[in-house]
């Protein structure tokens, strides 16, 4: 029977990669049930009719009659607004890619998660800004998370989950971005086309910033943290500009077990949606024999202070990481609207954890998604009004 799959955020780059596998894949492999969008509708319409979905959902409600316009007369459910995104999560399926950005993926994560089905998880901020709590509803529902960021997907790949005493530490790799090498004193001149211009990857536009700051790695960290029940000192993060081996796992005999692959996010994508089997994912073939070398260095904390503030995040607990990932996402919306300097992001954040005045203040647990909403709006207008005195 073929594998019924619900994409929030199809019109992303992880969506639009997972619909790529589908299209490829085996006559009747995947049927694609629901699929959603912010604003895109023309994409999303033409998605819609490619794969023969039951339902779409746009978040921004107005782009709404292009949508209906090119949809009119076929048998397809249209639903809008940010609860449209929640019903398609709630469609009975078998698996959902989770990839919708940010924070607003929270509420539709979840609700696929109370179905009890496989979840690719590919919005890292769920984890980030709801925690224990979204673990403690996964482990409910007995759903499973299925990592598709590629150092999560590569960790859970080569990761004994059964004999956890025999770990040593997670070894998660970075590309160090488009400034890797960029001395820090040239950093203030950094522009919005040079932060989007990965040298690696193609993403969208809020995870390029973030991988320019390097805080796209800080999130990783409280991520990987939650996923795999590590504490923040037996994670490392160094810096592997290749982008071939994809993160590793250290153990207490000295072993140390990577993933390797090439840079194509088709591989932990595929992965996921196949779990626990294998399937063709039509990417390149990694071709050892064609690498001059792999390097490996650590970070430069002093130039990317993304990494410390992330650290801080996940070390002092409680509404902390929400704290962090609630700034960040006011900072670099900030910054792709010119209204603030590349710099500025980090400090940006930095003061908005100083306005918590000690570790004391993070240290409410949040128990309910309502309260993760407010402590996240919160934040974002504590963010909003610190960039006021930056410009």
């Amino acid at each position: 029977m073929a594998k019924r799959i619900t994409i929030l955020g199809s019109t992303g780059s992880i969506g639009q990669s997972t619909l790529d596998i589908v299209r490829n894949s085996l006559k009747g492999m995947f049927e694609v049930v629901a699929l959603t969008a912010n604003k895109n509708a023309k994409l999303l319409a033409e998605q819609a009719i490619e794969f023969n979905a039951q339902y779409v959902a746009l978040s921004d409600s107005s782009n709404a009659d292009i949508l209906k316009e090119m949809l009119k007369g076929l048998d397809v459910k249209i639903g809008t607004g940010p609860e449209s995104l929640i019903e398609a999560a709630s469609y009975k399926t078998d698996f959902c890619m989770a990839a919708i950005i940010g924070a607003a993926g929270l509420e539709p994560t979840l609700a696929a998660v109370n179905q009890g089905i496989n979840i690719g998880l590919a919005n890292k901020e769920c984890i980030v800004t709801a925690g224990d709590l979204f673990t403690q509803r996964v482990k409910e529902k007995r759903s499973k998370l299925l990592p598709v960021d590629s150092e999560h997907n590569a960790i859970f790949q080569v990761l004994d989950i059964e004999r956890p005493s025999g770990v040593r530490r997670l070894i998660l790799t970075a590309s160090g971005g488009p400034f890797r090498s960029t001395p820090i004193n040239e950093m203030r001149m950094v522009t919005k086309e040079s932060a989007l211009r990965h040298p690696v990857w193609s993403m969208g536009a809020k995870i390029s910033i973030d991988s320019a700051t390097l805080m796209n790695k800080g999130l990783e960290l409280i991520e990987a943290s939650y996923l795999f029940n590590r504490p923040s000192k037996e994670i490392d993060i160094i810096i592997h500009p290749q982008s071939i081996v994809h993160s590793m796992v250290e153990y207490i005999d000295g072993s140390i077990l990577a993933q390797l692959g090439s840079p194509d996010m088709r591989i932990p994508i595929a992965y996921s949606m196949a779990w626990p089997d294998r399937m063709n994912a039509h990417v390149d073939r990694l071709d050892l024999t064609a690498m001059d070398n792999l390097n490996f260095f650590k970070p430069d904390l002093n130039k990317f202070p993304a990494l410390n503030l992330a650290r801080f995040a996940l070390e002092t607990g409680g509404t902390a990481p929400c704290v962090i990932n609630a700034a960040n996402e006011v900072a670099v919306d900030a910054f792709l609207q010119d209204k603030i300097e590349f710099l500025d992001i980090t400090r940006l954040i930095d003061g908005v954890l100083g306005k918590y005045s000690s570790r004391a203040d993070f240290k409410t647990e949040m128990s309910t998604i309502e309260e993760v909403i407010s402590k996240d709006n919160e934040v974002r207008k504590v963010a909003t009004e610190n960039i006021k005195k930056l410009i």
